[in-house]
């Protein structure tokens, strides 16, 4: 049980991992928080590189997923897998390593909920898009997959701990939109083209 304590400090760590400004850094010797919407996550390092943008969606899911894995190996307590889950969600949106300002937690919050429970990212995925065809804001699918999220958990019957830690997970997503929310209600929101700047990522 001592080693369950261990579990949020180490989803938080493998949530801070920043790959895409470690990859833009690496690849190309730039900082990819002085580009388009200055985020971290995968879709303004897509305007900077299609296969490196690629690759950070792929390893954001990564680290989310991973996060909850470890977690499992630590304690059988769903409990703690679902705290994982939103510990790894803060560690890409507050990263240790970029002092605490980073993305905005979709890809993240993705591999970590679909390692938590499966069938509610299915669902979730396919309102995400859509919600981007219909609308081609990548900000509004986004947000709206997130927050109901925990609803699509309910009707699958993941237990209270789940509901509650998935919960907080989704919110603190839907809260770093918070300039994308303003923007959607202004209709000055930016919509998802190839090589256009874009706030969500």
């Amino acid at each position: 049980m001592q080693s369950a304590y261990s579990i949020p400090v180490i989803a938080y760590l493998i949530g801070s991992v920043p790959f895409g400004f470690l990859l833009i850094k690496a690849f190309q010797g730039k900082d990819i928080r002085s580009f388009g919407s200055g985020n971290i996550g995968a879709t303004n390092v897509f305007r900077k590189s299609r296969l490196t943008g690629i690759l950070t969606l792929i390893l954001d899911a990564g680290k989310g997923y991973l996060a909850v894995a470890a977690a499992s190996w630590l304690s059988p307590d769903p409990s703690w897998h679902a705290i994982a889950a939103a510990a790894a969600i803060a560690g890409h949106i507050f990263p240790l390593w970029l002092k605490f300002k980073g993305g905005k937690g979709v890809a993240t919050g993705c591999g970590a909920f679909l390692a938590l429970c499966p069938p509610a990212v299915g669902t979730t995925l396919v309102l995400f898009v859509l919600v981007l065809a219909l609308t081609r804001y990548i900000s509004a699918a986004s947000i709206a997959a997130t927050a109901l999220f925990p609803l699509w958990a309910f009707l699958y019957g993941y237990p209270a701990p789940v509901l509650f830690w998935g919960g907080a997970g989704a919110l603190l997503i839907v809260a770093r939109h918070y300039q994308n929310i303003r923007r959607l209600l202004s209709g000055t929101e930016s919509k998802f083209r190839t090589g256009s700047r874009s706030e969500q990522s």
